[in-house]
């Protein structure tokens, strides 16, 4: 019988992690969550070392995803794709800014390819980044796989502001400590 249902599912520590009624203002404090996910997620063993979130116009969590590939054996299971999906549910939306608001995505590290192309069908405003994915590649084991050569302008062209380097050595900090312990999928 063929599987009718697909079901994903999130850590329970970020319960404990995100404050949910904070107010994330600056793009070091969205990101700063980010590189906190990254952590906990390679901490707790429970998956890569990346982590995203997604924030409303006045800087309230939507969502947050970890990278959970190999403990939910799901090739699409990145921190970015788990928030966008978690926040789409959230909203009711498949597209965030279908509402007329503003969304953003903060992530530990550049979106890989497949991130990539999600964002540019999410509906977001935003793209908040910390460490780069020659960063990622260069400290872990990680493919991040091809992007268009002029990637930032492309989302640029569809409304999508991107930042980067963003507390990138405290985002290098945790694929260094990840990549250390030899871990690779």
């Amino acid at each position: 019988m063929l599987p009718l249902q697909i079901h994903l599912t999130l850590p329970p520590w970020l319960g404990d992690l995100v404050d949910t009624g904070k107010r994330y203002l600056t793009d070091e404090e969205r990101v700063d969550l980010a590189i906190q996910l990254s952590s906990h997620n390679i901490e707790h063993g429970l998956g890569g070392p990346f982590g995203a979130a997604v924030f409303d116009a006045h800087g309230r969590v939507i969502s947050v995803g970890v990278n959970r590939v190999v403990p939910q054996t799901c090739s699409v299971a990145h921190a970015e794709m788990m928030a966008y999906m978690a926040a789409q549910q959230r909203m009711a939306s498949f597209r965030l800014n279908a509402d007329g608001g503003r969304y953003t995505l903060a992530t530990s590290a550049q979106p890989c390819c497949q991130c990539y192309g999600a964002t540019v069908w999410a509906g977001v405003d935003e793209l908040l980044i910390g460490a780069r994915a020659e960063d990622v590649m260069e400290l872990t084991a990680f493919d991040e796989g091809p992007l268009p050569a002029d990637w930032v302008g492309e989302l640029e062209r569809r409304g999508i502001a991107v930042r980067r380097d963003i507390l990138r050595d405290e985002a290098r900090a945790v694929l260094a400590a990840y990549g250390a312990r030899g871990q690779s999928y």
